[in-house]
């Protein structure tokens, strides 16, 4: 299978025929989350020249300022999805409660979670941006689906992936068995395979962390990104910026570690379990690497809210478990 010369739906096609008791619906659902992202890739690229960037003078369930965009993108994420039949709700960071599927639409056995644009305070300034996705598939009974679906540990995902919008609109996703990314060509419109078979380095040489919040953490915490600055035979190079996509994307290809740790300010972590931590820790450990919050693994956490808060370390494996090193010296 060459480079460049796949797409997303002929791979997806392809992967579909290895399993006879395959029914396709995996390959429907993604096939429409990638037609969503090409529609919000479209609009991020014109961000500045119409009026779709700022603020939208709302706030979300976290109280954060919602970006015209955010509610554009999560809009986008809900009508791709509401009309397959393979989905009997959804979740999404920027709502509330449960997304249900209108009646007039059949329901399925999946039920999709979502953060429709991570990143978004980076859009003004023109810094890389993303869409994180987790499909599950549904554990209660009836037609439509209630949080039971939603609160289950990240390592019962049945797919996960998510789409970077930056020099180029890339989606990765990974159905538990590998990881592999595909390149939006504009010209044409599609998704073409251009990165097969992800593999995160063992070892990195990628520190992601806002330093801004040292005078915060733990001494452990300080401990480790001490003794990370001071290996000079791999020479770490900090890079952190801001958006969880773009840090993750760059390591996940690179290696490194990424740390939004908790702090004396956010003793729960900031980052949402169920729409970021959770697809990235699935997605990460299929390419290799390790992903915890300090003291278990996130895929084994145990959700009891929608909205549940995490800190978040995940990389290359000798850096997340360096950094757990220094944590059971508590």
């Amino acid at each position: 299978m060459k480079k460049g010369v796949t797409n997303l739906s002929r791979f997806l096609l392809e992967e579909q025929r290895k399993y006879p008791q395959a029914t396709g619906e995996f390959t429907i659902l993604l096939e429409q989350i990638a037609f969503a992202a090409k529609i919000i890739s479209s609009e991020v690229n014109k961000a500045g020249i119409v009026n779709i960037i700022g603020k939208s003078n709302s706030t979300n369930v976290h109280g954060e300022e919602q970006q015209k965009l955010d509610i554009y993108a999560n809009q986008k994420m809900i009508e791709a999805l509401d009309h397959t039949g393979k989905v009997c709700a959804m979740a999404s960071e920027e709502v509330d409660d449960l997304i249900s599927i209108p009646d007039k639409y059949p329901k399925g056995k999946y039920v999709v979670i979502f953060d429709p644009l991570d990143g978004s305070s980076n859009i003004d300034v023109n810094i890389s941006i993303g869409t994180i996705f987790g499909i599950y598939k549904r554990v209660s009974e009836g037609f439509g689906g209630c949080k039971e679906d939603f609160l289950q540990e990240g390592c019962k995902l049945v797919a996960a992936g998510y789409v970077i919008y930056g020099s180029s609109t890339m989606f990765v996703y990974t159905t538990g068995i590998g990881v592999n990314g595909f390149t939006l060509d504009p010209s044409i419109g599609e998704f073409l395979l251009s990165h097969e078979n992800i593999k995160i380095p063992e070892k990195g040489k990628i520190l992601s962390i806002n330093e801004a919040n040292y005078h915060r953490w733990s001494q452990e915490i300080r401990d480790f990104v001490e003794y990370i600055k001071s290996i000079k035979e791999r020479k770490y190079t900090s890079r952190y910026i801001g958006s969880l996509v773009a840090d993750f994307h760059r390591n996940l290809l690179k290696g490194g570690i990424f740390l939004y740790p908790a702090d004396k300010d956010n003793p729960s972590g900031k980052l949402r379990l169920l729409y970021e931590a959770n697809p990235m820790a699935f997605i990460v450990e299929q390419a290799g690497g390790k992903a915890t919050d300090g003291k278990q693994d996130i895929l084994k956490i145990k959700p009891d809210s929608l909205h549940q808060k995490t800190p978040l370390i995940i990389g290359s494996t000798f850096e997340v478990n360096t950094f757990l090193n220094f944590m059971s010296k508590k």
